[in-house]
């Protein structure tokens, strides 16, 4: 008899363990914590400077200045995450990402993912962005926009000030996003469907805690499935101040506006007006988006030919007229005249300047030092420079498209900084980053 009551105990005990557990928190055992509560370990801050993330009473807190990202240090492909978040005033704006990749888009303060919006009065949407996929649930008869996004079918979150709780599930491409208790959006075919798990920095203070994950079983992903894994790079630019950069002559063409670095071009002696890196590189790679801002104006240049001389007809050297919006260059190894150049010209950007000169330097050098094709974005819209530099070879791809291969180049530099130059026009620079090789 004694055996049967213990036995009815243990079976009470179970069932009231069960039965008083949340539904979506069932086999609690299986998740682990992506947040230790003490501090930012196992997460990498993106492209925002030190104090925008930080830790307090087990809560990771977010400034929102400047706009970026803080990620997760490993890849997540099926998996339930949850999350608790809490605006600190109406109207705040934050984000969730998924399947991310390791550094910001072209262009932009944001990585290529799919985001769970967290703003205060609009949340619950998850949408693709920056070049990610995805198929939505449902339509918006007012988006005039044609954006990927499925949207809530009901708003569930409590307001600023309140904690509310996401709970998203991912499994082979299909997504689900759970509002305090209740799911209320879903999309399909997720690409990527494997990759990082951001917090998103985005103008005002949010709060996020209890973040944990359970890891799901499930095929695994392609690699055209699956997002940029850590390159390496790290951030040159804070998005807040010129922390980590120097100029001869001061600053003051230059403006921190955000995760953009501006230059108004204005500057009478554009070489002292160079921004240069505090660090010094001899071989590494580095990315920077750039874009031409001003209002472009009439002008004549030279035509510039693939081999790097000036096209002449009868030794009359040719001119074409374009729409001239500047010129500037990302400066390496701390020399003030050898560079990758930015220009309107119409042989493109890309090209490495102070190598073209007859007399100085052979054909050879000359050719190897002119881009191959041009392949700039327009006038106003963002390009982005992959530089590599080793040993005395340089390369680099714009847009995507190799316009330098491993020109060999006399004289350079050991080592040195980074600069940025700007000669006449403004010029916006962004998502600067470095990797040592």
């Amino acid at each position: 008899m004694k055996r049967i009551f213990f036995r009815l105990f243990i079976l009470s005990v179970v069932f009231y363990f069960f039965s008083s557990y949340k539904t979506y928190t069932l086999f609690e055992w299986d998740f682990v914590p992506l947040f230790n509560g003490e501090n930012l370990e196992s997460w990498v801050n993106v492209n925002c400077a030190p104090e925008t993330w930080t830790v307090r009473d087990n809560m990771i807190i977010c400034t929102g200045f400047p706009t970026g990202v803080l990620r997760t240090s490993k890849q997540y492909e099926n998996f339930i995450l949850e999350l608790e978040w809490k605006h600190l005033h109406e109207k705040g704006n934050a984000g969730l990402f998924v399947h991310s990749d390791d550094i910001t888009a072209l262009g932009k303060p944001f990585t290529r993912s799919v985001e769970c919006q967290i703003m205060d009065g609009n949340h619950g949407d998850v949408f693709a962005i920056h070049g990610a996929r995805m198929t939505r649930d449902n339509e918006d008869p007012f988006d005039k926009i044609g954006w990927i996004r499925s949207f809530p079918t009901e708003h569930r979150a409590k307001p600023a000030g309140e904690w509310n709780h996401y709970r998203v599930e991912s499994l082979d491409g299909k997504l689900t996003l759970a509002v305090n208790g209740k799911i209320v959006t879903r999309a399909f075919h997720a690409n990527p469907r494997k990759g990082y798990i951001c917090l998103e920095s985005e103008g005002s203070e949010v709060h996020f805690k209890n973040i944990r994950l359970k890891e799901l079983s499930g095929s695994s992903a392609l690699p055209e499935q699956t997002a940029f894994k850590d390159r390496g790079f790290k951030s040159l630019y804070n998005g807040l101040d010129f922390r980590g950069w120097k100029s001869a002559k001061g600053k003051d063409s230059w403006e921190a506006k955000n995760w953009i670095l501006g230059n108004n071009g204005i500057e009478e002696n554009e070489q002292e007006s160079i921004l240069w890196s505090e660090g010094e590189f001899r071989n590494f790679k580095l990315i920077a988006d750039w874009r031409l801002t001003a209002e472009p104006v009439a002008k004549s240049v030279p035509v510039i030919q693939y081999n790097g001389k000036q096209a002449n007809d009868e030794k009359v050297l040719l001119t074409v007229p374009i729409r001239y919006a500047g010129e500037g260059g990302i400066l390496i190894r701390g020399s003030n005249s050898l560079g990758i150049s930015i220009t309107s010209w119409p042989e493109g950007s890309g090209g490495i300047f102070g190598y073209r000169e007859e007399g100085v330097f052979n054909s050879e050098v000359r050719k190897s030092s002119t881009p191959i094709a041009k392949n700039d974005n327009p006038n106003g819209t963002w390009n982005r420079f992959e530089i590599t530099v080793i040993d005395d070879q340089v390369s680099v791809i714009l847009n995507g498209e190799e316009v330098i291969k491993k020109a060999t180049i006399n004289n350079l530099p050991d080592h040195g900084p980074v600069g940025l130059r700007v000669i006449d026009f403004p010029i916006e620079f962004a998502n600067i980053y470095v990797r040592e090789l």
